[in-house]
């Protein structure tokens, strides 16, 4: 095992808990390290396996079942006396919005990356958030027990999306006797000791090798270089080619990281528990205390205050609301009451297990269930709610129709979509304004297949989906007009009605218009809204069975029934007249336009503006994408019945990276086959 690391001067004494958040791209092992680092620190005795579906990471159902995280895992662990909190985090872009709230109530993020820098790209948006909201961050290179893998491909690749500055921490020790070079130990460039990896084994001291003793010398100049840019006393030194004491090394790593200005870079190997050690003895010693998010988050840290900030809330079928909150400031003991909401059984985690604690002090991350008013988001004080810094959730990005098997269960879907959408802020529902249809959306079809399955599970639902209906309407090309006459005779009272209407196009967006010109009372004043109302029904649904807009309509004569006559008839009438009156002027299909930005990394750009020209779309123009480095913005006008899908087509071709923002523009007329096609399917929807 390592040799423990020397403390800085400021870690001489227990830190209070801290939160550890495991961020990397789908598959870059996040789960297997979390199994390593919990059997590190005693947690576990014996690791799980992906593979086998038995790991602390993977314990829902959905993870099982798909072979990937699909929700936030918390695990808490003591290593050398320290308490920590581990957050292993999904790494589908679907789940991102978890992991983002993870990030957010850390204090530091582990940045899970696969050796090949190939797929380095697929890092760029984590590494762009946690930059932008000032949350320190260390990388760990895993998977490097394979053969042929150079990190300093990896380091380049990562360096090149990265606005920090990366420092190797350590350098690899290689078997030159083989022919594949398998990294069979590291140097730590710091304290300038080897180390060799042993099977099954913590790592052993070893000698420096005589030919990486130029390599090591150089890394530790260019970790020394990085580290002075941020300490004028140390350039000094530098400059001076004076030897830095060691503990001033830690001391600028251990404050740089704190501030975000470093990215420490850390390599090894999850499933064989190579680096496991040396990652933790960084963290220990270098990983800030819970003040620095504390105060990233708004929150003012007092002992004699107690703030909490939640940042996941679940539907427990046998617990009912369960929220997990970080404590910033003071202590939390149950049953206490805070800002109005009384928290009892309050309780740690591990996994999906949850063990009932009296009291749990600042840093902690902590169970709170039958918790019904607090929300994700939410910094909770003595006083209640205060202001913070948490950010607004994803936009949406994809859409399906949702059907109930019953239709006495409208109700309950409802409500438990509204659970539903409180768990995952990614997630919204609701009806669509021209069509009516209800929908959920979120980030991505596998996003909202777990979402299906979770409401078929916890509330019990028969749901089935449907395609999402575009909000096509109609116009018209030319003024056009026509009569309608109703008149219905049965014993009694009969139904007359009778009206003529002249109608013309508007311009686009001008919506409906009604007016009237009647004259010597051919149509009694009494019945003329009548006319309009049963206008505006017959405007619900025009020849191609979609609303009809822009539109203006007249009423210009008449005739009526001094005993037969009414409003229904009137109504009837007015209908009649709109629906032969549109047959005659020239109508016409409009489909809804979006406007997108697609932000996308510069060497999938042509790829993109492809994709864009194929679904229809526009392409405005494209800039650098500002703040980031090595991206491209897009900015298309795109049908809408183009997007819903999308963004499955677009991280496809560009690693899972490229995503969009949209908002409706305008409606556009739609010709050709591309209007046959939408006619034909409304028709036979309507059959």
């Amino acid at each position: 095992m390592p040799a423990s690391t020397p403390d800085s001067a400021s870690s001489t004494k227990p830190h209070a808990p801290r939160v550890a958040a495991l961020i990397g791209p789908n598959s870059s092992g996040k789960t297997s390290l979390l199994e390593s680092l919990l059997l590190a620190t005693g947690t576990l005795h014996r690791k799980g396996s992906v593979r086998d579906h038995n790991t602390v990471g993977d314990a829902g159902r959905e993870a099982r079942a798909r072979g990937m995280s699909t929700e936030l895992t918390c695990a808490h662990a003591t290593y050398l006396g320290e308490e920590w909190h581990f957050i292993d985090c999904p790494g589908s872009v679907d789940f991102a919005q978890d992991t983002r709230e993870a990030a957010m109530i850390c204090d530091v993020a582990i940045v899970v990356v696969d050796p090949d820098p190939a797929r380095v790209m697929t890092v760029a948006p984590i590494l762009k958030f946690l930059d932008r909201n000032r949350i320190p961050h260390l990388i760990f290179i895993n998977k490097t027990d394979h053969a042929g893998v150079r990190l300093r491909s990896c380091l380049d690749a990562l360096q090149a999306i990265s606005e920090r500055p990366l420092v190797m921490r350590e350098i690899p020790i290689r078997d030159a006797d083989a022919n594949d070079e398998h990294i069979t130990g590291f140097v730590d460039i710091v304290s300038e000791r080897a180390y060799a990896y042993l099977e099954g084994q913590p790592s052993q001291l070893t000698a420096l090798p005589s030919d990486i003793k130029d390599r090591e010398h150089e890394a530790r100049e260019g970790l020394l270089e990085a580290l002075a840019d941020f300490d004028d006393a140390l350039l000094e030194q530098v400059l001076e080619d004076q030897t830095p004491a060691t503990a001033t090394i830690y001391d600028n790593l251990e404050r740089d990281l704190a501030q975000d200005l470093i990215v420490p870079v850390f390599f090894g190997s999850a499933e064989h528990d190579r680096g496991i050690i040396r990652l933790l003895k960084a963290l220990r010693h270098e990983a800030p205390c819970s003040d620095v998010c504390a105060h990233r988050l708004g929150a003012e840290p007092d002992p004699d205050q107690t703030i909490l900030q939640v940042f996941k809330t679940v539907h427990l079928s046998h617990a009912g609301r369960f929220c997990f909150a970080r404590i910033l400031s003071g202590s939390l003991s149950n049953g206490d009451t805070l800002g109005g909401h009384k928290l009892s059984g309050i309780c740690t985690v591990l996994g999906d297990k949850h063990e009932k604690i009296d009291q749990a002090l600042t840093g902690a991350i902590v169970g709170l269930p039958r918790v019904e008013r607090l929300r994700t988001g939410m910094l909770i004080g003595p006083d209640g709610e205060m202001e913070n810094l948490w950010p607004d959730p994803l936009p949406p990005l994809y859409e399906t129709g949702l059907k109930v098997a019953n239709p006495g269960d409208d109700v309950k879907l409802n409500e438990a979509l509204r659970h539903l959408c409180e768990q995952d802020r990614a997630l919204g529902f609701g009806h669509h304004q021209a069509t009516g249809q209800l929908l959920l959306s979120g980030q991505g079809d596998i996003h909202l297949q777990c979402a299906l399955a979770h409401l078929a599970e916890t509330y019990h639902l028969d749901i089935s989906t449907a395609p999402v209906q575009t909000g096509y309407q109609e116009t018209i090309r030319k003024p056009a007009s026509a009569r309608g006459r109703y008149k219905k005779q049965t014993g009694g009272h009969g139904q007359f009605g009778d009206v003529a209407i002249d109608i013309r196009p508007l311009g686009r967006g001008e919506g409906f218009e009604f007016s009237e010109q009647i004259v010597g009372g051919a149509i009694p004043r009494q019945y003329i809204p009548a006319v309009e109302k049963g206008v505006r029904d017959g405007l619900r649904s025009g020849p191609f069975g979609f609303p009809v807009v822009d539109i203006a309509v007249t009423l210009t004569d008449g005739s009526f029934h001094a005993v037969d006559s009414s409003d229904q008839a009137f109504q009837m009438a007015g209908r009649i007249a709109i629906s032969e009156a549109l047959k005659s002027a020239g109508p016409t299909l409009l489909e809804p336009i979006d406007t997108c930005t697609v932000s996308i990394p510069s060497d999938f750009t042509s790829k993109a503006q492809r994709l864009v020209s194929s679904r229809r779309g526009q392409i405005l123009g494209f800039i650098a994408k500002e703040g980031w480095q090595g991206w491209d913005e897009i900015e298309v006008r795109i049908p809408t019945s183009e997007t819903i899908d999308m963004v499955t087509e677009l991280r496809s071709l560009s690693q899972g990276t490229g995503f969009f923002i949209r908002q409706f523009s305008h409606m556009q007329e739609l010709g050709g086959k591309q209007a046959d096609a939408v006619i034909a399917r409304s028709r036979k929807t309507a059959k």
